[in-house]
């Protein structure tokens, strides 16, 4: 096969460099089943990487892209036969074993899943670890005893991947969905994902937070961590709950256990890199394509080519980036 073109992230004397490179399928890590690369995406842990702003690689160099999509070439795994669509998110991908920012990408069979009916492969990429990671997060509260009877559920970080598709999926099941944003001017948008209230995060005095606020919310999603986390767990109702999925402001928590014992709240933690069962893993791709499914995922994301992906990066790190980014690699929507 002739040579393709990939992303390659390097890490050396504590410097970091990420640019496109020319690559051959015996170059790529080991693995059973080879992938026709059509679409990736973007995630903030992608663009840690990528600038050098985290410390994500796990090894001195590395095909970036934590997902990827696209059409099985090869395979020496009878679960995947050439011609079916398939999808891999989370895992080792892009930080320690060659991701899909590149045309064509290696890996083992365990850490593909066919694409669920109805879902493309630009589908899956519009959801990525993102939306992976918004969906598991439902379900674990869920399964802590979160309903829409409940009350309402306030989502954080609204305007970016996780927040976006969390609200338009909580909205779907019948929630009242709050959203809080830093940002005054994409009420509109908030509102168009299913958000019934939009609450600015300028609203908030995070200097003088009491150990229990008004018991406002059954549950939160929080991307944020930091005093937002803080004031999130002081303003629940009895028995709420709360998942904490990213760390965008701090990675601190300043709290008492007064909102755990006397309100009965439970605080979350959700990896979506390890999943422990491969049963699970396509429940949550299920309910993605199902149940959980945005009804407007098409205007939550966009779609940008493969030769654009380096210029996308710092509007991750600043937060200037809404909804979703598709990475276009081999082939067209």
């Amino acid at each position: 096969m002739d040579k393709f073109k990939a992303f390659r992230i390097r890490e050396a004397g504590g410097k970091t460099e990420a640019g496109f490179t020319d690559c051959t399928l015996d170059e790529l890590d080991p693995g059973d089943v080879v992938v026709r690369v059509s679409h990736s995406t973007i995630n903030y842990k992608d663009a840690l990487a990528a600038t050098g702003k985290g410390r994500i690689l796990l090894r001195p160099q590395c095909i970036g892209g934590v997902d990827l999509a696209g059409t099985v070439v090869s395979s020496s795994d009878s679960r995947f036969k050439p011609g079916l669509g398939v999808l891999a998110t989370g895992h080792l991908l892009g930080v320690k074993h060659d991701g899909g920012y590149a045309e064509y990408a290696r890996l083992p069979g365990d850490w593909l899943h066919a694409l669920p009916p109805g879902m493309t492969a630009w589908d899956a990429m519009a959801l990525g670890t993102a939306g992976f990671t918004a969906a598991l997060a439902v379900m674990r509260m869920e399964e802590n005893g979160l309903a829409p009877k409940n009350g309402p559920v306030i989502v954080d970080g609204a305007t970016g991947g996780v927040g976006s598709v969390a609200i338009s999926a909580l909205a779907r099941l019948g929630y009242e969905v709050v959203a809080l944003t830093g940002k005054e001017s994409e009420g509109d948008f908030l509102r168009g994902l299913g958000a019934k209230e939009v609450k600015l995060r300028g609203e908030l005095d995070l200097k003088k937070i009491r150990p229990l606020e008004r018991a406002t919310y059954a549950g939160a999603v929080d991307n944020l961590g930091g005093e937002v986390l803080s004031w999130m767990l002081s303003s629940m109702k009895f028995g709420g709950t709360v998942a904490a999925i990213g760390l965008a402001a701090s990675p601190a928590l300043n709290t008492t256990v007064m909102p755990f014992i006397l309100r009965g709240v439970s605080l979350l933690g959700i990896n979506s890199t390890d999943v422990p069962t491969r049963a699970q893993h396509e429940e949550v791709w299920r309910r993605l394509s199902t149940d959980m499914r945005p009804p407007k995922l098409a205007s939550m994301a966009r779609t940008i080519p493969f030769e654009a992906l380096p210029s996308a990066f710092d509007d991750f790190i600043a937060s200037r980036v809404k909804g979703r980014i598709v990475v276009g690699i081999g082939e067209k929507r």
